[in-house]
């Protein structure tokens, strides 16, 4: 036993473990810490005054206040109806399934702007579908919700599918022998089985949103205190050369989306917890 995983070690396809440790430290610092780092680092000469005054400004709490708010919102709609569309794609058999499922992935492949601009068309007050809304979507705050669940809906959906595909069907039957109704099922076996996976596909939804720039910017009508997304205010400070000014605002962004970031993982550490004993 001792010399086969002896062998295994020695053959393995992989470089060894300080190799590839180092490898991967190496990439992990370029593509991640080394920028984060300059982000903070070109933040601190701003003194404290007017780094707070940056950013607690109206017009930028306006806009933390949309992102965060519209991120969220989209994220759990797309928690809610992600969970639906793979269930319907994996539970059933019906008409042209490949193709639902292929547009599923499409705004991973559409570019941010083009889906803007499709967007726009589409709930502007002379567009196919806003024409007949008794409301404004696009130009709005609305605007921005519907842009960033469009983007979302796929972190979802793609999470929660295999999950599903996986999920033993011989739970669900036992669980009806016993005398549970199909929501009791659903609650006690088949939810407790999903609720990371769902929670994954929600932090990976809403990560996305809070750094979402060109679908939002066509269809937001980018209105100062109305509907203005931070990211929008980042550029804005950097086209007029106040890079100090749009780090300060992106560390914010950073610390607040770390910190809501971790709170998500820490129920989905105590879902999977739970779900083992």
């Amino acid at each position: 036993m001792i010399l086969s995983r002896t062998l295994l070690k020695r053959h393995s396809v992989l470089p060894g473990f300080d190799l590839a440790l180092g490898f991967a430290l190496m990439y992990l610092c370029l593509v991640v810490l080394i920028p984060l780092s300059a982000v903070f680092l070109k933040t601190f000469t701003l003194t404290w005054g007017a780094f707070w005054d940056t950013v607690t400004s109206d017009r930028v709490v306006a806009s933390y206040r949309l992102t965060f708010g519209a991120a969220f919102a989209a994220a759990l709609i797309n928690a809610v109806f992600g969970l639906l569309v793979a269930w319907v794609l994996v539970r059933y058999t019906f008409p042209f399934k490949r193709v639902v499922d292929a547009l599923v992935d499409l705004p991973f492949a559409l570019p941010t702007a083009v889906a803007g601009i499709a967007l726009t068309s589409l709930y502007a007050a002379n567009g196919w579908i806003g024409q007949y809304l008794p409301f404004k979507v696009a130009f709005k705050p609305l605007g921005v919700f519907v842009a960033l669940t469009f983007i979302g809906l796929p972190f979802v959906v793609r999470t929660v599918q295999p999950v599903l595909e996986d999920l033993q069907k011989e739970l669900e039957e036992a669980a009806a022998t016993l005398g549970a109704s199909r929501l009791q099922t659903f609650w006690h076996v088949i939810f407790p089985t999903l609720m990371p996976a769902l929670l994954t596909g929600f932090a990976l939804a809403f990560a996305r949103a809070l750094g979402e720039y060109g679908s939002v910017i066509f269809i937001a009508g980018n209105m100062p205190m109305v509907s203005e997304i931070t990211p929008l205010l980042i550029i804005t400070k950097l086209e007029q050369y106040d890079y100090a000014g749009a780090t300060a605002i992106a560390v914010v962004m950073l610390v607040i989306a770390f910190a809501l970031l971790l709170a998500i993982n820490l129920v989905q550490a105590w879902a999977r917890k739970r779900q083992g004993r």
